[in-house]
């Protein structure tokens, strides 16, 4: 077998070490991919098969023992029935509200939301996206439905036919009002609407004359939830006193009640959010909500097997948020919509400053990743209407501003090239000796006294690592949580938030990292390093591109292709010419050496 040998390089070792080591890459590789697959299952549209109007009424939702959990905030226990008139629809009917940017459609069972269209956005078959989830709302309960301490009184006031101000459609700016009466409590839900994202509801509940405490509610889930990852997502949100709060389904404990004050607070997934703004923050409560739900029955999987029945249940998380007043009458805005920066930091909590866009979580990397994307959106806005040419004109632009720091680090490793052999001389006077031996910091101490002679920065070939690295794991981190990313096109890819479905990117992904492992200079490395390293990082950034968002993988690729073209470059300029006659004199001193394939020249 053949050596593969970098061209500015040298050194030998051992093809039976390296092919196994190749062979347990690939084993680990596909090992887990396969365990991945296992793990994330593609499950159908929580609404597939629903009609957009469904009526949610039949189905009573199913209560967390949130009395048991809260004793003190139990419910107002009921009154003395006063002679109130009871107020009651003969019979189910709809209303839907519409403006450019959604259509709700509205049941006067239980005065709640059956369907809620985002028309700007589209689900997983390409159909407008409906945000209830319904088979979780069927079971958990609808958006905008009551929530009380009282597990009996809820399931009351979801099933009672109220009376709405209005039926049929109804265009923004618009109001409706939901009355409900059984001669003891007495039940009032206004909502106004407007040309935004945002709605108002006003809820009042009380039995004779004592208000009872009752939250609007968001009971969980959202419509765009087609896969384990994406419930994964999912999210409960706040923010007090300015500074937000995410919590990840472990950390959200199912009938917990938080008390105020609140800037803001709700729930969401990767993309999209149902959030509560407070007209009186001080004396503001949110409920947390979490439910298990079973989507083995919707599974929908791919490759072999596909078609056979799930084996056992698949149990994804759901989160859901209520919010109410301490005064028993809730009055709050509700924002439901995509989690879109341009869109977030328009809207703001009640008097205050802070508004939703921290909303959107990058994670550890947030500073950056944020203005990663802030500088894609600006490219997608003024050059290019194509988020994924938006992406590659990115790549370029951050790869030709550490262009400097490129060929210093070549001319670092030339410096460290011509002494390479002085560095040699001085290892071989010290192999004797262990490395636990106090002799072998002598070595250091020559070999580093050798470099500073030479003006050789030994921290110099890893400066545009220690630049690109942040920004790989800020896009890592950004680019499937941008919802302007989801289901945006690029040539073959559909989505350039999910993985390609081909695996063309990540292909070529790995034969360029590759490449530029291969085409690097690293004089001074141990050549069985630089063998393990020319295969362990293309296995480790396929595996990390091979099920991720295609943008990721479309960054790395272009970067990979560029570093190829700008190392191609310089080994043809006076710097990489020295380099190579360095190696080649070096080669010509090791006769007997294996026979080579050399590099592109």
């Amino acid at each position: 077998m053949a050596e593969f040998k970098n061209p500015n390089q040298q050194g030998g070792g051992d093809n039976k070490s390296l092919l196994v080591m190749m062979l347990v890459l690939v084993t680990v590789f596909f090992g887990l991919q396969y365990f991945r697959a296992k793990n994330n299952p593609q499950t159908s549209s929580p609404n597939a098969g629903q009609s957009a109007a469904a009526v949610p009424g039949a189905p009573v939702p199913a209560q967390p023992a949130l009395a048991a959990a809260n004793p003190a905030v139990a419910a107002t226990p009921a009154t003395s029935a006063s002679a109130v008139p009871a107020v009651q629809a003969p019979a189910e009917a709809t209303t839907t509200v519409e403006n450019e940017l959604y259509r709700i459609t509205f049941t006067n069972r239980g005065g709640q939301v059956a369907s809620w269209i985002l028309k700007k956005y589209k689900d997983s078959d390409g159909k407008p996206l409906n945000l209830v989830h319904t088979q979780a709302a069927q079971q958990f309960g609808y958006p905008l439905s009551l929530y009380t301490y009282d597990a009996a009184l809820t399931a009351s006031l979801s099933k009672a036919l109220y009376v709405p101000s209005a039926t049929g459609a109804l265009a923004a700016p618009a109001s409706l009002t939901f009355k409900y009466s059984d001669g003891a409590t007495t039940v009032r839900k206004t909502f106004s609407f407007d040309e935004t994202y945002v709605l108002h509801a006003d809820v009042e509940v009380t039995q004779g004359d004592v208000p009872v405490r009752a939250l609007i509610n968001w009971p969980g889930g959202f419509g765009d939830q087609d896969n384990a990852s994406a419930y994964a997502g999912a999210q409960l949100d706040y923010a007090q006193h300015a500074k937000e709060q995410h919590l990840a389904p472990k950390k959200v404990s199912g009938g917990e009640t938080l008390n105020g004050p609140f800037d803001w607070a709700g729930t969401s997934d990767t993309y999209f959010a149902a959030i509560f703004l407070p007209d009186s923050p001080d004396t503001a409560t949110v409920a947390m909500l979490h439910n298990q739900l079973d989507v083995a029955k919707t599974i929908r999987r791919t490759g072999l097997g596909a078609g056979a029945p799930a084996k056992g249940a698949i149990e994804v998380p759901v989160l859901g948020a209520a919010l109410g007043d301490t005064s028993g009458r809730t009055q709050t805005r509700v924002y439901v919509g995509p989690k879109a920066v341009n869109i977030l930091r328009g809207i703001h909590a009640t008097g205050d400053t802070i508004s939703l866009e921290p909303l959107l979580d990058f994670g550890f990397f947030g500073p950056i990743g944020k203005y990663l994307f802030l500088s894609l959106q600006f490219i997608h806005a003024h050059i290019t209407s194509n988020w994924g040419w938006a992406i590659v004109l990115l790549t370029v632009l951050i790869n030709l501003l550490i262009l400097p720091l490129r060929v210093k680090t070549m001319q670092s490793g030339l410096k460290m090239q011509r002494i390479q052999p002085q560095m040699d001389a001085i290892k071989e006077r010290y192999k004797k000796y262990k490395a636990t031996d106090p002799k072998r910091n002598e070595m250091n101490v020559e070999i580093m006294k050798l470099q500073k002679d030479n003006g050789v920065n030994m921290f110099g070939g890893c400066i545009p690592t220690l630049i690109q690295m942040p920004l790989l794991f800020a896009f890592f981190s950004m680019l499937p949580k941008v919802v302007e990313l989801r289901q945006a096109h690029w040539f073959w890819l559909p989505d350039l938030s999910s993985a390609d479905p081909y695996h063309i990117l990540p292909i070529v992904m790995i034969v360029s990292q590759f490449l530029v492992q291969f085409y690097t200079p690293s004089p001074g490395v141990d050549p069985q390093q630089q063998k393990m390293m020319a295969f362990m990082m293309p296995a480790v950034s396929g595996y990390m591109t091979w099920n991720y968002a295609s943008g990721l993988a479309l960054y790395w690729t272009i970067g990979n292709l560029i570093s190829i073209i700008q190392q191609s470059v310089m080994n043809r300029t006076s710097l990489g010419r020295e380099m190579r006659e360095i190696a080649a004199k070096r080669a010509r001193r090791k006769a007997g050496a294996p026979t080579t394939i050399s590099g592109k020249r």
